[in-house]
Order: C-alpha cells, then structure tokens, then sequence
C-alpha cells in the first residue's frame, strides 16, 4: 500500500484496542469480546504495581506467585514494563545508560541496513504506528533494527526480527524496545538468527520427539506426509508467533515466554500441533503434505483461542526433564552428524 493511500484510509478508518484499523486482517485476529472486568483489572494492575517494588522478592524467592500472575495475563498498562523487568532490558538499559541513543547515530553495514528498509513496510501495516513512512512507527523500528546490528555485529540483522521488534515498539518506547530486543535475540532466543540456523534445526527435532511422546498420531501423520518440523516450525520460533496468532493470545502467550523463556514457545508450538492433528477426523482432511502445512499456517480459530492456549499449555504432561533430555539427545544427534559430514567431506578431498 502506498503511503498517501494508507493515510487517506487511516484518515476514514477507525482503529481497534491495538491499534490496527479495523478493515485490516490483522484488526480480524483481535478478540472483540469483553476482557477481565474493570474492577479485576484495577486489583491485577495493584497487585503487579507492589510486585513490581519489591521485583528481587519475587524472582528470587516467591517466584511461583510471579508466575502465577502471568498465566492469568498482565494488565495492559503494566505490560510495557513488566516485560522489561520479566526480560532483563531494564537492567541492561539502566547498566548502559545512552548506549542506544549513541548505536542510533552511529553508521551500520550497507547490507544491513539495505535489507532492515525492506522489510520496515512488511511489518503490521495496517497498525497505526506503521502504516505510512509518515507514521513514527516506520523510523522507529529502524532505528532499533540499525542499532541492534550495530550492538551485535556478530549476529547482524535477521529478518525475523523485525516482526518482533515492531512488536515490542506497540507497547514501549523505542529504546526500552531495543534493548528487550537485545534480551530476546541473545538470550531466549540466542543463535536463532545465525545464518546456518542450526539451533532452530535442532529445536525443531525436539519439538517433534516431544510431539511423539505426547500425541503419536499427529507425530505420525507429520513423519507420513514427509512434514519436516523446517516446514512448520521455523516461523513460529524464529517470529516467537508474532506472525501466527491472534493478539489476545499473543499478548498471553508472550506473557509467559518472557516468564518462563523459550519452552513456552515449545508449549504453544505443540498445543497447536495436538489441536490442529490429533483427531482422527482432522488428520483426514489432511491427506498430503500441502493440505497438513496449510491447515498449521492458518489453524482453526478457536485452537488459537487465548483461553484454550492457555489452558492446555497448562495441561501438557512435558517436564523440565523431558526438555533437558532430548535437548542433549538432539545436540549430540546433530554434533555427530557434522562430525561425520566432515569426515566425508575430507575423505572427497583426499
């Protein structure tokens, strides 16, 4: 969309509780019914307040109530900077005080930035911040794009940052953005956006044997239809499901993620997998492979339903120990196949 064609219908449109117009399809993945009543927020909003004074206290030595909370869902405005204080960028941005304001100013590589100002009008364009070059949104998410790549060379920029930078300027201000960013991309999801993506590889293979484990016929009916976990999975991980779910569920789901780290992002990947696979009527409707990868692009409405995420997320018989396994049994997998890769490879040589 042109940018004076989308001012001229931001200007006739009106725009829903997030932000996007309500024509749009993104404005279509809002949840319109009615939330926690004003009286429960005003109570949530009290308890996260005092929570957030005394934030030592509670991830340190009552961090099952800290947890707790964010299942139920962080009201709206504390969200901004409960995710801070839930990821760390609060102390990274207090630790480094004008850092971002210094990386801004400063020149990144030519093909860096060539590809950040691509990708900055593919990302929520029918949200206010971002629908025009004209709106704030556009440069902003440059910005904290640029100074990422600047800040960590080493990685660069991956394109699937951009959807979940955009994402994070919706509720904060850009440098508390950037640096939750930084948290995210080297912590929660560290190497995911290295150019060989094997750690994405490598979860996808744990994200299936955790599927068998828990529903055989949808694991078997992926294995049937040569669906490999690239094919489905490497979106929802590398985006965090920025680019799959509805809002209400996103903004859920990302309560818990920044909580309780990247497994929540297992949780959600395989709810949606059990849901969308695990009846026997539903896998027939799928017969290939193209009829499988649609249905799990765009699953049913009401298996992306925040309450029902929620819910079984909760419900899931996956321990910390089931992921602690077969992260190791997965890492070796792979290590051994690099090493026999390598041998080949210099055997060819010889």
């Amino acid at each position: 969309m042109a940018a004076s064609t989308a001012s001229e219908v931001s200007s006739i449109c009106s725009v829903d509780k997030y932000g996007f117009l309500k024509t749009s399809c993104e404005s279509d993945l809002v949840d319109q019914r009615d939330g926690p009543s004003p009286e429960t927020v005003i109570r949530r909003e009290r308890k996260w307040l005092e929570m957030l004074k005394k934030w030592d206290y509670y991830t340190l030595k009552n961090y099952k109530k800290l947890r707790a909370r964010c299942y139920k869902g962080i009201p709206m405005s504390i969200r901004p900077k409960a995710w801070s204080y839930l990821c760390g960028g609060n102390i990274l941005s207090e630790n480094c005080e004008m850092k971002y304001e210094t990386l801004v100013t400063q020149t990144c590589d030519t093909k860096s930035l060539e590809e950040i100002k691509k990708d900055l009008h593919r990302q929520f364009p029918y949200h206010e911040m971002f629908i025009s070059e004209e709106k704030p949104g556009q440069q902003e998410l440059l910005n904290v794009l640029k100074a990422y790549t600047i800040y960590n060379p080493t990685a660069g920029y991956c394109q699937a940052q951009a959807p979940v930078a955009a994402f994070l300027l919706m509720h904060m201000p850009a440098v508390q953005a950037f640096w939750c960013l930084v948290r995210i991309s080297d912590t929660y999801l560290e190497n995911y956006y290295s150019p060989s993506m094997e750690v994405v590889k490598r979860d996808g293979l744990i994200l299936q044997a955790l599927l068998k484990k828990l529903c055989m016929p949808a694991y078997k009916h992926l294995k049937k239809v040569n669906a490999e976990p690239m094919f489905y999975c490497t979106e929802w991980f590398l985006c965090a499901f920025t680019r799959t779910l509805p809002w209400d569920s996103l903004l859920r789901i990302w309560d818990i993620f920044l909580c309780e780290g990247v497994k929540v992002l297992f949780k959600t990947a395989l709810v949606i997998l059990i849901g969308c696979l695990g009846k026997s009527e539903s896998r027939k409707k799928c017969p290939g492979l193209y009829e499988t990868l649609q249905l799990l692009k765009k699953p049913p409405s009401n298996i992306l339903n925040e309450d029902y995420l929620i819910l079984n997320i909760g419900r899931l018989n996956v321990t910390e120990r089931d992921f602690e396994i077969e992260h190791m049994r997965q890492t070796l997998k792979m290590k051994k196949e690099k090493e026999k890769e390598a041998n080949s490879t210099s055997v060819w040589r010889n």
